[in-house]
């Protein structure tokens, strides 16, 4: 995939439910647990230094206050995916779980993936990090 138009055609292709669609930006809700736990997960373009086009999946996973930092750390130690940073929903500080690709190492399956990877991590995470909660 070179573009992020042809993933929004193959997201909107797909058995996916989409929540929001704008330029370079779409949310994508992934039922989780036979539909009894939800995961709304983020699909961005973003450019390097160079103008190098990427593919930024992320997830939102609890707010940030309150929230022990070490535990979300240790966790993310042990976590193949993703890696963890502090981004804004409506103007609240979130811990998301992100995941960044080059446009060029991007294919269909890959998408799919990253959007099934991303979602059930960031579901654990904010199931371990909210007391069970299913917030996001």
């Amino acid at each position: 995939m070179q573009n992020f138009e042809q993933i929004r055609t193959h997201i909107a292709g797909g058995d996916y439910r989409i929540l929001m669609t704008e330029p370079y930006v779409m949310c994508v809700e992934l039922s989780l647990e036979q539909g009894t736990r939800h995961q709304a997960i983020f699909l961005s373009e973003m450019q390097d230094d160079d103008g190098r086009d990427y593919l930024r999946v992320s997830t939102a996973v609890a707010p940030t206050t309150g929230l022990d930092a070490r535990r979300a750390l240790a966790f993310n130690w042990e976590s193949r995916v993703g890696y963890l940073a502090i981004g804004e929903l409506d103007g609240v500080p979130y811990l998301q779980l992100c995941e960044n690709r080059p446009y060029d190492c991007v294919s269909p399956s890959e998408v799919d993936r990253l959007i099934l990877e991303i979602g059930g991590m960031g579901d654990e995470m904010e199931r371990a990090l909210s007391a069970g909660g299913d917030l996001l």
